[in-house]
């Protein structure tokens, strides 16, 4: 038995994913906008967008859990617009330093470490929201059109993002962002929830315990969540400095490394268009699979970039870092909700994505200061160290011989 590929979804899914869809497309925009500007107007150097990205990220660190007990006791749909207004503001904020000439890379830091906070809570509610809306039957098809969307984000964002800096300027790409951000806000204004049965509500270490004991005791989500956080750490290594990397190393505008950072978002499109087709063919584990080895190889050609400078190579790179970790979003997500009490998953994803996303900041701090003591060249091979650890960790655990999705008693 394979994965259900596809089937109608509800009306208030379809506003859900639109919604995201603006939401994520504001986001890649302004992630893209953000070292360009600090590489082109602030003259930042490969360590200083390291420790950008560091700031931008930290947010999944730090409140990652908390924002996953929000989602278990309030209602998801409003958590989710107020973190999506946060965000639309500290888009504002960035365009009032750049119209008064006012920026430097501390205020661009800690204004993005702002908005990240609303992405944050926006992004550990999201799935959360799904199994309210959707049917079980129903949550490989809900996840792989949430996916696309962010897929058509990523490829879309990175691009806009370098053709609008470098012809219009920062300010008219944060402007698009914002704009893009309060549309989002709108969708969700109007989304049906159906009513969360209150919770009998206990200290917060004790709420977040339980979706870490939850994820670290089962044994299909442990493995996940070590292949997500050696994935994060190496893929972040490499994202700290390769913008700096591009235009000093490989030669290439900002047009060309928005290009070349739009591949990972057309990979993410391909995979996501390709997984119901996939799914008939392929056993629920091999999907996951697939993610952990494209990240693999991925690495191994941008590493060659060293000796064999290429923005075609580093475009391909990009490429699979989007085709096959797509898949392994699409599945690892459903495995998520398909084996977590409904009254769990806020705190589960927040546990997840603290773990995971939490990596991103510490694989930008190494990546940072591996390139102000060693180089790029070391911040390469040390994204590829990872990214074989993570290879190594998915293959030898029992979610790769997976041939459906799991039932929900197995722990």
């Amino acid at each position: 038995m394979r994965l259900t590929p596809t089937l109608r979804l509800p009306p208030a899914f379809r506003r859900l994913a639109f919604s995201n869809l603006t939401a994520q497309l504001s986001e890649q925009l302004a992630l893209a906008a953000a070292p360009l500007v600090a590489v082109l107007l602030l003259q930042a150097s490969p360590a200083q967008t390291g420790y950008l990205q560091t700031a931008q990220t930290l947010p999944f660190l730090l409140f990652s859990m908390l924002a996953g007990v929000l989602a278990d006791r309030i209602s998801r749909r409003r958590l989710m617009v107020a973190a999506e207004t946060v965000r639309a503001l500290s888009l504002i904020g960035i365009l009032i330093l750049l119209c008064g000439d006012l920026l430097d890379l501390r205020l661009l830091a800690a204004v993005g470490f702002l908005g990240a906070i609303g992405t944050v809570a926006y992004s550990v509610a999201a799935p959360a929201l799904i199994p309210a809306l959707v049917p079980r039957e129903g949550f490989v098809a809900a996840n792989r059109w949430l996916e696309l969307a962010r897929s058509l984000a990523y490829a879309a964002g990175p691009a806009l993002g370098g053709l609008v800096v470098g012809a219009m300027g920062a300010s008219v790409a944060f402007m698009v962002a914002t704009a893009l951000s309060l549309v989002a806000v709108l969708l969700l204004a109007g989304l049906p929830e159906p009513i969360m049965t209150s919770p009998v509500r206990r200290a917060v270490l004790h709420e977040i315990k339980d979706g870490a004991t939850f994820v670290l005791r089962h044994p299909l989500l442990r493995p996940v969540l070590i292949t997500a956080m050696f994935f994060n750490t190496a893929w972040f290594v490499l994202q700290a400095v390769y913008v700096a990397y591009a235009v000093t190393s490989l030669g290439l505008n900002a047009a060309e490394v928005g290009a070349t950072l739009g591949t990972y978002g057309a990979g993410m499109v391909v995979g996501a268009l390709l997984a119901g087709r996939l799914a008939r063919h392929l056993s629920f584990g091999s999907m996951i699979a697939v993610g952990p080895a494209a990240g693999l190889l991925g690495s191994l050609l941008m590493l060659t970039t060293l000796a064999c400078p290429s923005g075609l190579l580093a475009g391909l790179s990009f490429f699979l870092f989007g085709v096959g970790p797509i898949l392994w979003t699409i599945t690892t997500t459903t495995l998520r909700q398909a084996v977590t009490p409904a009254g769990l998953l806020g705190r589960v994803s927040g546990f997840v994505m603290t773990a995971t996303f939490g990596s991103r900041p510490l694989g930008a701090g190494i990546g940072a200061l591996m390139a102000a003591q060693f180089g790029v060249g070391a911040c390469l091979l040390m994204s590829v160290v990872g990214f074989a650890i993570q290879f190594l960790v998915l293959f030898a655990s029992p979610v790769r011989h997976l041939v459906r999705q799991p039932d929900p008693t197995l722990a």
